[in-house]
């Protein structure tokens, strides 16, 4: 947002003040309208600053001729000389010192406005770059699309995102393990865990009556015998879930199908005959519509935390909070 047309700046003056007309020929009872380019006055406020038209040129990336022009305007609008030059730079007149006491608070509270007006412009139209696994991006990902204009989605594992992110590589990860670093911020968003699901044309009577008597070696026999999907052929989520509910380090299960996506599996799952492990955040939908069934959320299995990563940097900030108030609403 640019105040590049002519602004009006009421600049109320408290009580009865009056301004000599030996100064400045001039008598104000209230208020004083001054209607002028607001660059006038940005130009005017960087030469009293710094007290040199080439410092203040460099500081508003403008040319010192154009320093100068602005300068003149301004002294021909209000009728007075502001600067006197010297041998190393100018030094204010009276009149300056005077003009610049009643137009810096509000020329202070204009920028002010205008800089926020920029950086939620910014921030809402920038695009923005966010590493998560490719298993969390249905659940968690999307839910991002509606709150930014532009995002470029990575695929990684929690370690490679850290490292893309302290790298400056990536604006944003989604990871489910915590660093300790002071290079980046990290804030939990929330908890996950896996669970079993199944297909709703399985009968899982047999196997609810085995948890609730915590008969564990017919619950793996019968979890055995079932058609097994997962996203990876290494079955790292069924080895976890074996490791605490079972406390064994591997299951003797096989799976029949590998489905390198897990929110890709489970939607196969829900058109076929079969069982798996998966995170809960990505069945709430599936089990809610009856497409799927929980086969089982063992008290054994831990949760899991998930964190949103980020640089340490201000020009993010506001972005890392909107994020971060959405994906908690999501794991809420």
């Amino acid at each position: 947002m640019r105040f590049s047309s002519f602004l009006i700046l009421f600049l109320q003056i408290y009580g009865e003040y009056a301004i000599s007309k030996n100064n400045l020929n001039y008598v104000c009872d209230k208020y004083i309208y001054i209607m002028v380019n607001l660059e006038w006055y940005r130009t005017f406020k960087s030469v009293y600053k710094n007290g040199n038209f080439s410092l203040a040129a460099k500081e508003l990336f403008i040319s010192q001729p154009a320093v100068s022009q602005q300068i003149a305007m301004l002294e021909a609008h209000v009728g007075y000389k502001l600067f006197n030059r010297k041998s190393k730079g100018v030094e204010p007149t009276e009149y300056a010192k005077l003009l610049n006491n009643l137009i810096i608070e509000a020329l202070d509270r204009l920028e002010n406005v205008e800089n926020g007006f920029r950086a939620k412009a910014f921030n809402a139209n920038r695009l923005i770059s966010i590493g998560i696994s490719k298993h969390l991006m249905s659940s968690l990902g999307s839910a991002l699309l509606s709150k930014f204009e532009f995002i470029d989605f990575s695929f990684h594992e929690n370690d490679v995102l850290f490292e893309l992110v302290d790298s400056k590589k990536l604006d944003f990860a989604v990871v489910t393990k915590q660093y300790d670093t002071f290079d980046t911020i990290q804030k939990k968003l929330g908890e996950i865990k896996q669970i079993i699901v199944g297909s709703t044309n399985i009968d899982a009577s047999e196997l609810k009556s085995k948890i609730k008597s915590k008969d564990f070696d017919s619950i793996e026999h019968w979890l055995n015998d079932q058609k097994w999907f997962s996203h990876n052929a290494q079955i790292p989520h069924i080895k976890l879930f074996w490791l605490h509910v079972f406390n064994k380090k591997r299951p003797s299960m096989v799976p029949n199908y590998i489905i390198p996506s897990e929110y890709e599996m489970i939607e196969m799952l829900s058109k076929n005959n079969g069982i798996a492990v998966v995170w809960n955040i990505n069945t709430k939908n599936l089990i809610k519509e009856k497409k799927i069934q929980l086969l089982w959320n063992s008290k054994q299995m831990p949760s899991t935390d998930v964190f949103l990563l980020s640089g340490k940097n201000d020009n993010l900030s506001a972005i890392f909070e909107k994020i971060e108030l959405e994906l908690k609403n999501v794991l809420g």
